[in-house]
């Protein structure tokens, strides 16, 4: 399962704070086990219905930035499991401080959410590692290494009948004439830049590729033609009037072309991909800065225009 959309830089830092959460997480389950065998009394806040929200490792999660992420699945399960976990901990403590013996059962059931926990944050971490082992090192956006695996997975879904996916090419107009006038620094400036604003600007569960020079694929799950198109109209739009500098020269700003299909579960992925490329070659030859959607006519495509 993919990540949100985030720098490079961003997902260094969760990554890293992450791993502090777990540092306080283990810290804190020492000090429980302490408490239990040898029947300290409990730390007050380990009693709270909200004490999930209130040890170290909740109050990283309910960090605004992290509950921004949780809408990722893991990190979601992440959640509900660490509720559980403490709930099943109060449990053994309100036993512990009543001089009731700890049944077998109760203490199975927090062994049991201990692990769980364990193992969606391991699983969540190393997704964060592999998302920066795949991240364009200029844009920050995953690369095309990981690209066809995620629209394989939304095909599949497709196939299910769970959601429609479509898919977009995006290529930025007459980026050879910005290389040329204002040199290529300027030229990754504006890939960075218009990289970063589409990643910020796309839902959760959306994501953009760096497919290869001033080309990006992005993949908007449950999502149909009609709805993309709208969702690109506006892209187009907002990206378009994003100013970019060029040190002395001043501001300046640039355009983008796009063309879009549906990930068919009739086809395979690369067919796919073929179709939405045709899409935007026919933008590009139709004037640019336009968004078009593939169409049946497009399949003995014109020559594939110049940037």
């Amino acid at each position: 399962m993919a990540l949100p959309n985030m720098p490079a830089e961003q997902v260094r830092s969760t990554l890293q704070e992450l791993e502090q959460a777990i540092y306080n997480h283990e810290q804190w389950a020492e000090a429980l086990y302490g408490t239990l065998i040898c029947r300290l009394a409990p730390d007050q806040r380990d009693m709270d219905v909200d004490a999930h929200r209130n040890c170290r490792f909740g109050q990283w999660y309910y960090r605004s930035g992290v509950v921004n992420l949780a809408r990722h699945p893991g990190l979601a399960e992440i959640e509900i499991t660490h509720e559980r976990m403490h709930q099943h901990a109060r449990t053994l403590l309100t036993s512990s401080v009543g001089r009731v013996p700890i049944s077998i059962q109760d203490y199975g059931r927090f062994v049991a959410a201990m692990k769980n926990l364990y193992l969606e944050v391991a699983t969540v971490r190393r997704e964060f590692e592999d998302t920066l082992l795949n991240l364009d090192p200029l844009t920050g956006t995953p690369s095309r290494t990981g690209m066809l695996t995620k629209l394989r997975e939304q095909r599949e879904l497709a196939v299910r009948n769970v959601h429609p996916c479509t898919i977009v090419m995006m290529d930025v107009d007459h980026f050879k004439e910005v290389n040329d006038r204002y040199g290529h620094g300027v030229g990754d400036k504006v890939l960075v830049n218009l990289a970063r604003y589409v990643m910020a600007h796309l839902r959760p569960y959306d994501t953009v590729f760096r497919y290869g020079g001033e080309e990006f694929l992005i993949c908007l799950p449950d999502t149909t033609v009609e709805t993309g198109l709208d969702i690109v109209e506006r892209m187009r739009v907002e990206l378009g009037s994003l100013p970019h500098e060029a040190g002395d020269h001043g501001t300046f700003h640039v355009t983008g072309s796009f063309g879009l299909t549906l990930l068919d579960p009739i086809l395979s992925v690369e067919q796919s991909i073929d179709r939405a490329d045709k899409a935007l070659y026919a933008a590009k030859a139709k004037g640019r800065n336009r968004v078009i959607a593939w169409d049946a006519s497009m399949n003995e495509a014109p020559a594939k225009p110049t940037a």
